[in-house]
């Protein structure tokens, strides 16, 4: 009993520092969106295919990823995840080495095959987690410890960004090699840890039975529900800094010098707060419901959102920004601004109880539905772009976050009414 005990604990610790990975190469795709507008001097929008391709891949990998999983079980489908991520960030170094508009294609294959590797790992992580835990509010707690330790690489890879690339108007992609070699450097060594790591196994059969019947995940009516919000859900998540940074960068400030510095903390800042936002949801991820959880983020998100659309720019606050080897430090930004880092409070529980209401009572259909959960994660490429394509439309970056007040909405139905399990009749074990 022990020994199975320990074994689940080095899984566990094994599966949150995945998910810290997943975020250090996929947050890295944010800041070189800025970098590859300006090195090519293209529109906002083709500055965020870097980010499109990597979330495109979801929906290319999800269901083959998943069937993988079911097949090979969790260790062989993380060694491959690893590898191919290797492989990924290898053809985006490679990018930095090259001249002229080859090099901004070769990125976006980089990105692509990028993006494969972070479905094939959230296919992983996010399961085996749950399992790990029991499920339940137990489930909920675990998925939001690992996505804390997410939250913290995602912070992290932001700033060394904003280090290595002090200015961005003279921006390149050989700037951020530092940042390449690391991430190449985790997924060496992740390699060599998952390897030598007794991971838990799920039964074989359960999943061959599923596959000769012609009941399956898409047979439940909240999974189908979820996986819609884990669409909008990242589409959320990615695309509220994501313009925020570019606003500010563009004239939502009001200073001529420092701009870029400011909006790199600020947006910055906004993934931190998930960092912290997911600690606490870890500690009350016992005692509080996933379902209760997600509805009131929601409703405040909603609110914040809002009020930075609709409240005067011209009105400035200072807000407590983390400046990296720097600090905490002041930083003086429209109210708008400081309103919308507040919603990485809001959006850092929501992945954990997204999947932890979606998977719940799918019993030996789990696996599955992973993988076709993961090709809806998708969404954080195609709600940036869109909302990216709101601004060059308009020539307002505030309007744009009616796609955000939208995805919001249909994330506080999903909580309050689509997550309810109408299919307990369908046999899951």
């Amino acid at each position: 009993m022990t020994q199975k005990k320990n074994s689940n604990v080095l899984a566990i610790i094994v599966m949150i520092l995945l998910f810290g990975m997943i975020s250090f190469v996929t947050n890295l795709a944010s800041p070189m969106g800025d970098v590859l507008k300006n090195q090519f001097n293209v529109a906002n929008w083709m500055g965020t295919l870097g980010v499109f391709a990597n979330f495109i891949a979801y929906a290319c990998m999800g269901i083959p990823a998943g069937n993988l999983l079911q097949k090979r079980g969790y260790k062989f489908t993380a060694l491959a995840a690893v590898t191919v991520g290797f492989t990924g960030v290898g053809v985006q170094t490679i990018a930095g080495l090259l001249d002229g508009n080859a090099a901004f294609g070769v990125y976006l294959l980089g990105a692509f095959i990028a993006g494969f590797s972070m479905c094939m790992l959230n296919i992983v992580v996010n399961p085996m987690l749950n399992k790990l835990a029991g499920g339940g509010n137990r489930g909920n707690q675990l998925l939001q410890v690992g996505g804390s330790f997410n939250s913290f690489m995602g912070t992290a890879v932001i700033f060394l960004t904003g280090v290595f690339v002090p200015s961005i108007v003279d921006a390149e992609i050989k700037q951020v090699f530092p940042l390449m070699f690391i991430a190449l450097a985790i997924f060496a060594l992740a390699f060599v840890v998952i390897l030598f790591t007794n991971i838990p196994e799920n039964e074989r059969s359960a999943a061959l039975e599923e596959k000769k019947s012609n009941v399956g995940p898409m047979s439940f009516r909240h999974f189908v529900l979820g996986a819609v919000a884990i669409f909008i859900y990242v589409g959320v998540e990615v695309g509220i800094p994501n313009v925020l940074q570019k606003w500010l960068q563009n004239g939502g400030l009001d200073v001529e010098v420092g701009a870029e510095g400011i909006a790199a903390t600020v947006a910055a800042t906004y993934w931190l707060l998930m960092f912290f936002g997911r600690l606490a949801g870890a500690a009350l991820g016992a005692k509080v419901s996933a379902k209760a959880m997600l509805s009131a983020v929601s409703v405040v998100g909603l609110c914040l959102v809002l009020g930075a659309m609709f409240l005067d720019p011209a009105v400035s606050v200072n807000l407590p920004v983390f400046k990296g080897t720097e600090g905490f430090g002041m930083a003086e930004v429209p109210i708008n601004a400081a309103l919308l880092v507040l919603c990485g409070l809001c959006t850092s529980v929501m992945w954990g109880g997204i999947f932890n209401l979606a998977v719940e009572g799918l019993g030996k259909y789990t696996e599955k539905a992973s993988g076709i959960f993961m090709a809806l994660v998708c969404g954080g490429g195609i709600l940036p772009l869109l909302q990216n394509a709101v601004v060059d439309l308009s020539g307002d970056y505030l309007v744009s976050y009616w796609v955000i007040v939208a995805g919001l909405a249909y994330l506080l139905f999903y909580a309050l009414v689509g997550s309810k399990n109408v299919n307990k009749d369908i046999k899951v074990e």
